[in-house]
C-alpha cells in the first residue's frame, strides 16, 4: 500500500479508457492479426490450383512376358519388343475450369476466419466485465476510505471532549477506554479497506498493462452517461452468424465437388520403347490434349452430407437461442434490481440526517451527564453505517447499470 501511495500520480482515468486499455493490453489480440495472414495463405494456396502443375516421373520395369504379333510370313520380319522399359516422362496440367471449387474454398477460408475472429470478439468483450468488477470495487473501497477518515476525525474529536469531562469529573477513564477501543477498531478496518483497495488497483494494472496508483484518480460514472439499448448486440450474435455462414460455404465446396473438371495437358518423355512400342532404341515423344475428370463418388454422399450442414446450421441456431433466452432471463432481473436500488437510495439520505441528529443529541446528553459513552459510540457507529449503506447503494446501483450494459451491449 505504502508503493501505491509514494507512486506519482499517473492520470485520470474512466471506466472506459480501463475498458479500452485493457482489450489493446490482451495478449490475444495478437490472433486477429494471425487469424488474418493465415487466411491470406491459404486463399493465396487456393489460387495457386490455376498455376500449371509439373510432375517427374522416372522408371524402369521388366515384363514377364510382352506383345507378340502372332504372324510368320517369307520376308516380313516383325520386330519383338524388349521385356525391360524404361522412361522418363515429365508432365504439365493446366487447371481450365475446376466446377467452382476454388472459389468456394476461398469463401470457405474467409468464413472460417471470421468466426474465429468473432469468437475473440467474444472472448475480448468479456474483458469489460472483469474491467467493471475491479473499477467499481476500487471506487467503493476509495469511498469508504474517505469514510474511514472523516469517522476517525470524530472518534478523536470525541475522545478529545471526553477528556475533558474526565477533567471535570463527568467521565472517568473507561469512558476514554470505550472510544479508544473504537478507534482501534476504526484503525484496523482502515487496514482491511486499503489491503483491498490495493489488490483492486493492482489487478487493474494487470489487466490494463498499465502501474495505477493510489493519487491515480478514478472517475465514478454518471447515471445520465450510462446510455443502455434496448437491442441486444452482443458479439456472441455475429459469431453465430458467421457460423452459419460457414456452413453455406460448405454446401457451395459440397456442390463445385460434384461437377467436372476441365483441364489442358502436355507429357514429354523419353524412354525405351517411346510411342511406337516395337522401337527398341532410346527416343523422345510428346502428348498434348484436354483432359474431362469427373468423380461420381461424390453422388453417392452428397445428399447425406447437405443433411449433416443442415443439422449443422440447425445446431447453431439452437445454440442463438439458447443464449438469446438466458440473456432474456437475466435482463428483467437486472431491471428490477437496478429499480430497487433507485427506490433504496432515496432514503439513504434520510436516514443520515436522522442519524446524525441522533449523535448529535447524544454528544449533548453525555456532555450533560444522562448518557454513557458506550451509548453514544452505537449512536456514531449507526451513522457510519448508514453513510456505508448510502455509498455501497451508490456504487451498486451503477454496477447494475454496467452490468446490464454489459448484458446487453
Amino acid at each position: 500500500y505504502s508503493n501505491l501511495i509514494d507512486s506519482e500520480s499517473v492520470y485520470i482515468l474512466t471506466i472506459e479508457e480501463a475498458q479500452d486499455k485493457a482489450e489493446s493490453n490482451y495478449p490475444a489480440i495478437a490472433e486477429y492479426n494471425i487469424i488474418e495472414s493465415s487466411k491470406e495463405f491459404s486463399i493465396s494456396n487456393a489460387n495457386k490450383a490455376y498455376l500449371p502443375q509439373g510432375t517427374l516421373i522416372a522408371q524402369g520395369t521388366w515384363q514377364s512376358d510382352v506383345v507378340e504379333i502372332p504372324i510368320d510370313m517369307p520376308g516380313l520380319e516383325i520386330p519383338s519388343i524388349d521385356q525391360d522399359q524404361y522412361r522418363v516422362v515429365a508432365e504439365l496440367n493446366q487447371l481450365i475450369w475446376d466446377g467452382g471449387r476454388v472459389t468456394a474454398q476461398k469463401k470457405s477460408v474467409e468464413a472460417n476466419a471470421e468466426i474465429q475472429k468473432k469468437q475473440l470478439d467474444s472472448e475480448v468483450y468479456a474483458l469489460k466485465e472483469r474491467v467493471n468488477n475491479l473499477f467499481f470495487g476500487i471506487l467503493l473501497m476509495k469511498g469508504r476510505l474517505n469514510q474511514q477518515t472523516i469517522l476517525e476525525k470524530e472518534l478523536q474529536r470525541n475522545y478529545d471532549n471526553v477528556q475533558v469531562y474526565v477533567q471535570n469529573g463527568l467521565a472517568n477513564n473507561g469512558d476514554l477506554n470505550v472510544v479508544r477501543v473504537e478507534q482501534i477498531k476504526a484503525n484496523q478496518q482502515r487496514v482491511q479497506i486499503e489491503s483491498t483497495l490495493e489488490a483492486y488497483i493492482q489487478m487493474l494494472s494487470v489487466l490494463i498493462g498499465e502501474q495505477l496508483s493510489l493519487n491515480t484518480e478514478f472517475v465514478k460514472p454518471d447515471n445520465s452517461d450510462t446510455i443502455i439499448s434496448p437491442v441486444i448486440n452482443r458479439p456472441e450474435l455475429a459469431m453465430f452468424e458467421a457460423q452459419e455462414r460457414a456452413v453455406e460455404t460448405q454446401k457451395s465446396l459440397l456442390n463445385a465437388k460434384l461437377r467436372p473438371t476441365i483441364g489442358a495437358f502436355a507429357q514429354g518423355g523419353y524412354g525405351k520403347p517411346g510411342l511406337n512400342m516395337f522401337d527398341s532404341e532410346f527416343t523422345p515423344y510428346f502428348i498434348g490434349g484436354v483432359r474431362i475428370s469427373w468423380n461420381f463418388g461424390n453422388l453417392y454422399t452428397s445428399k447425406n452430407d447437405k443433411k449433416k450442414l443442415d443439422l449443422q446450421k440447425q445446431s447453431v441456431n439452437s445454440k442463438r437461442e439458447t443464449f438469446l433466452y438466458n440473456l432474456n432471463m437475466v435482463i428483467p432481473q437486472q431491471l428490477i434490481e437496478i429499480n430497487k436500488l433507485t427506490k433504496t437510495m432515496q432514503y439513504d439520505e434520510e436516514i443520515i440526517n436522522l442519524q446524525t441528529q441522533i449523535r448529535k443529541a447524544s454528544e449533548l446528553k453525555v456532555e450533560n451527564g444522562t448518557m454513557t459513552v458506550s451509548e453514544l459510540m452505537k449512536d456514531i457507529n449507526a451513522e457510519e453505517v448508514a453513510k456505508q449503506a448510502k455509498l455501497l447503494h451508490e456504487i451498486q446501483h451503477l454496477m447494475s447499470l454496467y452490468s446490464l450494459k454489459y448484458t446487453t451491449n
